[in-house]
Formats: C-alpha cells, sequence, structure tokens
C-alpha cells in the first residue's frame, strides 16, 4: 500500500524509543518541559480536571461510539468489540477526507470519486492539492456503478497517480446503495491495484423502504465474514445495501457522524473506522496518528457529551427515517396525482433527498430562479450535482409534513406554468 511522503514515519530516536519501553514497564515519569497546565492546577472552574490528549481522541468517546457499532454488526453484547483500536474522532467527515488525502496521496496524486454526487470531495480535493477523477454512476430504471470505466481509467493510469477510490453508501443525490455485486468487483479492483477505498457510508442507516429498517441493522455490517452478499446480483437492485466499514481485505477508511446518524450536526462529532489487513492498517494508523497528534483531537466539552448521545442514537435514527419515509410516501403520491403528470420521481433507495424528474425543455435555471421570486424556495438544480442528463431538481424528505407537501405541490405548479408559458 502507497502512503504519501507527507507523513514522516519510521523508527523512534533513542529517547523516545526507551521512554516508550520503560512505559511500557509500568514507569510514569514527569516532564521537564511540560506545557499542560490543567495538569498544574491551573485548569479554569468551569472545565476542571486534566486533559490528557488521545490522537484518536477520549478513550471514553471511542468505547461508546464502538459498542453502537458492535450492537449494529449483530455481536449482540454492546460491547467496543475489536473496531475500537481502528477508531478515530474528530470534527467532521470533512475533517476526515481532509486526513486521508493526506495520509494517501502527496500533491498530483489522485482519488476517484462517484458521479452525480455531492461537491464537498473535489472542494477538499482542491484544498489538498490532490486532484479528484470522475467515475460515472449510470442511470437505466436505478443507478449503477460503471465499473468498466473504472478499470479502464485505471488501466490507463500508468504512473500510478491513483490512490484511493472513494464510494459513497448510499450516494447522495441519487440515494442509491452500493450493490452487493459492486461491492465485490470495487474490493477485488483495490486489491488488484492496491488502492485503499474511502467509504462515506453516513445516510446508510436511512432506507427509505418501509420494511428495511432490522435489515439494514443487523445484515449493514460485514461483520466477520468477507463473503459476497446474496442481495442485488448484477442488474437487480437490492433495497438494502451492504455497508465497506470492517472489510478486512483491503485497506478501508469508513466514514460515519453526528450530523446524520443522531441528526445533529452542530455537534461536530465524525469518525474513522480503519480496517483491512493488519499490516496495513497497522501502519495506516501509525501514521494517522501522527496526523491527528499534529492538527489535536477534538475537544473535551464535546466528547464528555457522547456516551449520552449515542444512547439516543437508535431513537433518533427511527424519529428522522419515519419523517422521511413518510415524506418520500406522500411525494409519490402527489406527483402521481398532478393532473399534468409531466414529473416522476426517480427511484431511490435511502437518504435525505430525492431526486425530481422534469421535462428536459424546462431550464433547470430557470425553473429555481422561479422559485426563488414566485414561492420563496431555493432549491439545488441537477447540474449543482453533475448529473448526466438535464430536468432534475433535488428534493429533501426532512421537513414537516404540512410543509413538505407545500414545497412540493409549489414545484409542481412551477412546472406545469413553465410548460404554459
Amino acid at each position: 500500500m502507497h502512503f504519501s511522503s507527507r507523513v514522516e514515519y519510521g523508527s523512534l530516536n533513542p529517547i523516545a524509543r526507551e521512554e516508550q519501553e520503560e512505559r511500557g514497564k509500568g514507569k510514569r515519569f514527569s516532564k521537564l518541559n511540560d506545557a499542560n497546565p490543567t495538569i498544574h492546577g491551573l485548569a479554569p472552574e468551569i472545565l476542571p480536571g486534566p486533559y490528557h490528549a488521545d490522537p484518536r481522541g477520549p478513550l471514553e468517546a471511542r468505547e461508546a461510539i464502538a459498542s453502537f457499532i458492535s450492537r449494529h454488526e449483530g455481536t449482540g453484547d454492546g460491547s467496543s468489540g475489536s473496531c475500537l483500536d481502528g477508531l478515530y474522532v474528530l470534527s467532521s467527515t470533512s475533517q476526515a477526507y481532509s486526513w486521508l488525502m493526506k495520509l494517501l496521496c502527496d500533491a498530483n496524486e489522485a482519488i476517484l470519486v462517484p458521479k452525480p454526487g455531492y461537491p464537498l470531495v473535489d472542494s477538499i480535493a482542491r484544498l489538498e492539492c490532490v486532484q479528484s477523477i470522475s467515475y460515472p454512476l449510470r442511470f437505466d430504471g436505478s443507478w449503477t456503478i460503471d465499473i468498466a470505466a473504472i478499470e479502464e481509467m485505471l488501466k490507463q493510469d500508468v504512473s500510478r497517480r491513483i490512490r484511493a477510490i472513494v464510494v459513497i453508501n448510499p450516494n447522495n443525490p441519487t440515494a442509491s446503495y452500493v450493490q452487493g455485486w459492486e461491492r465485490e468487483r470495487l474490493v477485488g479492483i483495490c486489491e488488484a491495484y492496491d488502492l485503499a477505498i474511502i467509504a462515506d457510508e453516513v445516510f446508510f442507516e436511512y432506507s427509505l423502504q418501509q420494511d428495511d429498517a432490522d435489515d439494514a441493522r443487523s445484515h449493514g455490517y460485514p461483520g466477520h465474514s468477507d463473503q459476497p452478499d446474496q442481495q442485488g446480483q448484477q442488474g437487480q437492485a437490492s433495497q438494502t445495501g451492504r455497508r465497506f466499514a470492517g472489510e478486512s481485505r483491503v485497506l478501508t477508511f469508513a466514514l460515519d457522524g453526528f450530523s446524520k446518524l443522531v441528526a445533529a450536526p452542530h455537534a461536530k462529532v465524525g469518525w474513522i473506522r480503519v480496517s483491512g489487513p493488519q499490516s496495513e492498517t497497522n501502519e495506516a494508523c501509525a501514521r494517522l496518528d501522527t496526523i491527528a497528534d499534529d492538527y489535536l483531537p477534538m475537544s473535551d466539552i464535546i466528547a464528555r457529551e457522547i456516551p449520552q448521545l449515542m444512547k439516543q442514537a437508535d431513537t433518533q435514527l427511527d424519529k428522522v427515517r419515519e419523517r422521511t419515509r413518510d415524506n418520500y410516501a406522500r411525494l409519490l403520491e402527489i406527483v402521481a396525482e398532478n393532473p399534468s403528470g409531466v414529473a416522476d420521481v426517480l427511484p431511490a433507495q435511502a437518504g435525505w433527498n430525492v431526486l425530481l424528474r422534469l421535462p428536459s425543455v424546462i431550464d433547470e435555471d430557470l425553473l429555481v430562479l422561479s422559485l426563488l421570486h414566485e414561492h420563496c424556495l431555493s432549491a439545488q438544480p441537477g447540474y449543482y450535482f453533475d448529473m448526466p442528463f438535464n430536468g432534475v431538481l433535488a428534493i429533501s424528505l426532512l421537513p414537516q409534513p404540512s410543509v413538505f407537501e407545500r414545497q412540493v405541490r409549489a414545484v409542481l405548479s412551477q412546472i406545469d406554468e413553465l410548460l404554459d408559458a
């Protein structure tokens, strides 16, 4: 596995090595150059107690997250499990992307990113001097990753600049899970080309199918088995996907966080779960420790709330999932009942957003500007996400039902008005 030259990695100097060995024997040392005021009785009264930095995040917070993962993997005992050592708690998945690009890519190296997709990854890549190369998702009644296009890109990459494949599972805004056969093909490609997988799975738990909640929770993780799942053979779209988190065959970085899991973007909590072949995960974690230590772990003020927030995770998931499913079902009804019949909803499997398809003769900018002026509604047209065709509008499933219905009817009304103009 290739890691960037931006992170120093090697043997400890003699002093650090000796201190590490002595600490391993149980010895504790005082520091002549200690700059931590909290262990010298100088912390402010509202933040008492000593501060002990851990590059992977406070242990209690990581244990709470690992315990949640363990329950959802189906191990049943709710212990922190084997994922604890490979867990990094940080402020956001955006920060996670940044750290992973530092870890894997030198300047002008590249990652593969799905399109259509949310433009955040491309923006972060530019900030990291990393090139984001798009691989296509094709739509033919359902969304499918163009595996052949990825293979061709890698064959053409004779200088081996591509270092990782980013997968958004489920994708935003296409609301499509990575299918079982796609997952296996991607893992095989990464094995063949020695690439890492960066899997953004923040929306994974939000299946839009009414009977998939238990399936997503108990079968979403690969657990201890790396056998291909039997759902979704090629050409058939299963309604519940399978996580990349915990994948053991290739170096995998799975991203998740509170912004979606507990509907708390203001909490500013995300995490990276590292898995894969042992030798590669060991080196990856050693290098990530350096990055995390340089940037310092997350605030203890937020971290101490994580265990309590994790206790609310299932309740929050149920609450948000009920809202998104109900609104999705109502959206399908409203669109089907619309007299003109010119709009449709593209098939959606999971997430908080779905795509409304409208006649391609309508200019997307004109529709959005009309909504802005006539209905005080802002909107994101399809080209914001590099959609492969015209006539698409992203619709959030989060609003309260009465607000949601009013917004949808306003959009349909505006579409009809533009067609009649």
